[in-house]
This record gives structure tokens, sequence and C-alpha cells, in this order.
């Protein structure tokens, strides 16, 4: 035990450890409502993609040209999100970043929330899901569909393990704790604790299994973004003929993640009173790391289009005229301006840097990241070789329907689901960490 603690005062703080940490699992009507909303816009999607189902990729906007588009752009986004449970448990927590530690798990429940459902925005996209196990059984190694697939599988096991691995010894606790539990929630946290008893040894096994999952979690993480880009970038076509889509989609998805763990923290230290573990300096820490991620990010973003308008070449010069004055002019400047510009510039002065005034700039951050995934596939695809002719005039444009816009939102909310699931059934609080980091390890296992 720290010498700067008294038994006493120890067994206080870990009292309070195990309230704050249990506080947001408790119910109220403020989840009823939540989780209804949820329902609800899953009901819109189940019947929109039955109808989608039933009629086929016809009830889409996408057509010979736009092959893919709303679907493809949020499985991207999707994808960048999670990496942010690599970003934060791993890179910073092997770099002894001590304090990312409040906020590894909820990193980490954003990460399992959005790659589990990235593998299914994939599915959505498919006019025959059904012939998705092909993929397995008659998948080629020269397709990167192949890779993605592989990774993203790799990455969502090893982001389990790195989720549920640092929750042994908090289950163990809360089990004793929290009497009043379901007794469903009892033989979850009996079986996921896995005979925890808190002893030296098991501390140490801890510890290097952790440690060894950060240092393989990196390379399948960057992997799995890599490969998407890949998908991209395979193309001969101008837009995504490049050789930095790879590090260009991962400084990307560390902006998106970043963002979303900013507003995740923010609501549940504005519900569950969690002021003294999500604090001013930790807000402070994570403006630093957005704006960190978003320099990178525009670096990448000036290499993508200062070459290609260097050389002008005829496919490029048409597709970044439709960026830059073109169609999709307002959304490539609100994105470049709006979403990346002006937040790096005001996340340099720690005013904005404060817990809503980075919120807001993250919830800003993360409709541009999803905005930009769209400006990455749709206005390629509009800009083939060869002239558009001969077609109906919807194939000259592409504007998402309302069954693709029901469909997206549905896959949006399956993933707040999860992380709503997961914070109601499993604390959000690392208390022995918190309790290692203080000294009172021995006063954490003593509790009852």
């Amino acid at each position: 035990m720290s010498e700067s603690l008294s038994k006493e005062e120890a067994k206080i703080l870990v009292d309070k450890y195990a309230e704050d940490a249990i506080r947001p699992m408790k119910n109220h009507k403020g989840f009823i409502l939540w989780m209804g909303f949820l329902g609800l816009v899953l009901v819109i999607f189940a019947y929109a993609y039955f109808l989608q189902l039933r009629d086929g990729l016809s009830v889409t906007a996408m057509r010979d040209y736009v092959s893919w588009g709303l679907y493809i752009a949020n499985f991207v986004f999707f994808v960048a999100a999670s990496l942010v449970g690599m970003l934060i448990s791993a890179v910073l927590g092997l770099l002894n970043q001590k304090w990312v530690k409040p906020i590894t798990r909820v990193s980490e429940i954003i990460a399992l929330g959005f790659v589990l459902i990235a593998g299914l925005v994939i599915i959505t996209d498919m006019g025959r899901p059904d012939r998705f196990l092909n993929l397995f059984l008659h998948g080629r190694l020269q397709s990167p569909i192949v890779w993605d697939v592989t990774v993203i599988i790799t990455y969502t096991a090893i982001s389990t393990l790195l989720f549920l691995l640092p929750l042994i010894p908090d289950l163990a606790f809360i089990k004793r704790r929290m009497k009043d539990m379901p007794k469903w929630q009892y033989h979850i946290y009996n079986v996921l604790s896995l005979g925890w008893m808190g002893t030296a040894e098991q501390y140490k096994l801890l510890h290097k299994s952790i440690r060894m999952l950060s240092i393989i979690i990196v390379p399948v993480a960057l992997s799995i973004h890599t490969v998407t880009s890949w998908l991209f970038a395979s193309t001969l076509r101008s837009g995504w003929d490049t050789t930095i889509f790879g590090p260009y989609f991962v400084a990307g998805a560390f902006v998106a993640g970043a963002a979303a763990v900013i507003i995740l923290m923010f609501i549940l230290r504005s519900n569950y009173k969690l002021e003294d573990y999500f604090t001013d300096h930790h807000f402070d820490m994570m403006g630093r790391l957005l704006v960190l991620v978003s320099l990178l990010y525009a670096y990448f973003n000036i290499n993508e289009f200062l070459v290609p308008a260097y050389k002008m070449r005829s496919g490029e010069a048409v597709h970044l005229y439709t960026l830059f004055q073109g169609a999709y002019a307002g959304l490539f400047w609100s994105v470049q301006i709006i979403g990346m510009g002006l937040p790096i510039i005001f996340m340099m002065f720690k005013e904005w840097r404060k817990p809503a005034n980075l919120t807001f700039i993250a919830i800003i951050v993360l409709i541009a990241a999803f905005i930009k995934r769209i400006i990455i596939v749709v206005p390629t695809l509009l800009h083939p070789y060869l002239p558009i002719q001969n077609v109906p005039e919807k194939f000259h444009q592409y504007f998402p329907t309302w069954i693709e816009m029901a469909v997206t939102a549905g896959a949006f909310a399956m993933a707040l689901i999860i992380i709503t699931i997961l914070l109601k059934v499993f604390p959000v609080i690392p208390m022995w960490e918190l309790a290692e980091e203080k000294g009172i390890t021995e006063e954490f296992e003593k509790q009852e």
C-alpha cells in the first residue's frame, strides 16, 4: 500500500471506485428512452433492408458507374473509428502514458462496437448476401477483399480479448460487491473472471498477457485499414490511383476514433458524475492528441491533391475540378475547412480543449470524417475514363435513396446498441488499474 494513504483512506478510495463504476451500470429512464429510440431506428432499418433483399440493389441509387455508394463509405468509416482501441490502449499504453488509463476501456468499447458492425455493413452492400460464404469457400489470395475480411476477423478477436482481459479483476470485485445484480449478470461475471483470486502470480500473468496483445494488435490494426485502402488503390481510377492511401487511411482513422472517444468521455462524465476520472486534464490531452493526428491527416490530404494538381493529367483534372469547384465542392471545402482546418487552429488554444468546447469540435470532426469517406468513394466513380453517355440521366449523378439512408442509420444504431450494452453490463472505470497506480491493490482485493 502507498505510504501516502492509510488503510482507512485506501478503503474509502476503493469504495469510491466501486460506487462510481457501478453507477453507469444501473438502469434509468434515459436509458429506456435511448434504447427505445435505437430500437425504432432498427425497425425502419429492418423494413428498408427487407425491401432491398426482395427487390435487389435497384432500390438504391447505386448504378453501373457508382457501384459503391453510401454503404462502402459507411464501411470505411466504421473500420476507421475502430482503430482508436489500438491507438489508445496499445500505442499510448506501450509508451507508458499513464494519463490514458481511465479512458482505455472507453476506447476499447468504441473499437469493439464499431468493428463488430463493420463486417455487417459489407453484407448490406451485397445484392446476394447468401453468397457471402463463397468468399471463404472460393476466395483467392489475389483478392484484397479476402485480406480485408481476414484482418477484420483477426482484429475483432484481438480487440475482444484486449477488452475482456483487463476486466477480469474488476468483474471479480463487482461479483463480490454488487449483491443485487441479476443472476444472468452474476453468471457472466463468474465465467469471465476466470476464478480470479488476486494473487501476485495472477497479476503478473495478466500484465504479460495485456502487453502481448497490445503489441500484436498494432500491426493487425494497421493492416485492417491499410488493406481497406488497397481496395481503392489497387483500382486504376483517378482519385484512387495513389501509393499513399495506406497511411492516409490510417491517419484519418485516428482522427475519427479520437473524436468518438472524446464524445463518449463527455457523455459519461456529464451523465454519471465521472469528473474525477475524465478530468479536464484528460480532455486537454485528448485535444492535443486530436491536433497531432489531424496535422498528420492534413499532411496526407495535401499530398493527395497537390501531386495530381501539379501533373494535371486529363483524368485527375476532371476529378479535381469536381472537388474544387464542381458538384462536390461544397462538401469538399466544408470537410477541409470546417472539419479539419478550423478545428486544428481552435484546438491550439487551451480554452478550446475544455470538455464542452472540445466535445463540440469532436462532433464536427466526426461528422466531417463520415462525409470525407463519401468524397473518397463517390466522385471518383463518377469519373470513368470513357464519357458517361447513352444511359439514363440518373446514372450521371449519385444521391442515396431513403433505403440507403435507413440501412446506414441502422448500422449506426446497432453499433450504439452494442456500445450502450457494454457500458451497462461492464464497468467503464478500470478500477484495478487505478488502484494499482495508487498502490492500494491489496485493499482493492480485500473489499467485499
